[in-house]
């Protein structure tokens, strides 16, 4: 699998859960289903990883050369803090720490 192709399954994927995310944000914001605003501020956060990394995901599409190895880490190592974000947050949601 060539750098190039790596980028457009994180593409996809990383949109997906932005979506998912933002849903969820949404509705815990507008019902207020929080308690406290850990678990919305958490979510933001979940909500800004994943549009980063879909962004620098798209860009390491659409350039060449160096630069797409830049924006292609980043976007990978981006996603990767969304998702351990995530994970903690589920986490602290099924264990009611929060």
């Amino acid at each position: 699998m060539t750098r190039i192709d790596h980028s457009r399954h994180i593409l996809p994927t990383a949109a997906n859960l932005l979506g998912f995310t933002f849903v969820i944000l949404t509705s815990i914001r507008g019902l207020g289903l929080a308690r406290n605003t850990t678990v919305a501020d958490l979510t933001g956060v979940c909500v800004i990883l994943f549009a980063l990394s879909t962004l620098l995901s798209f860009m390491s599409i659409r350039s060449h050369g160096r630069s797409m190895l830049n924006y292609e880490l980043w976007a990978e190592r981006i996603f990767l803090a969304a998702l351990i974000t995530c994970v903690a947050l589920s986490i602290l949601l099924v264990f009611d720490l929060v």
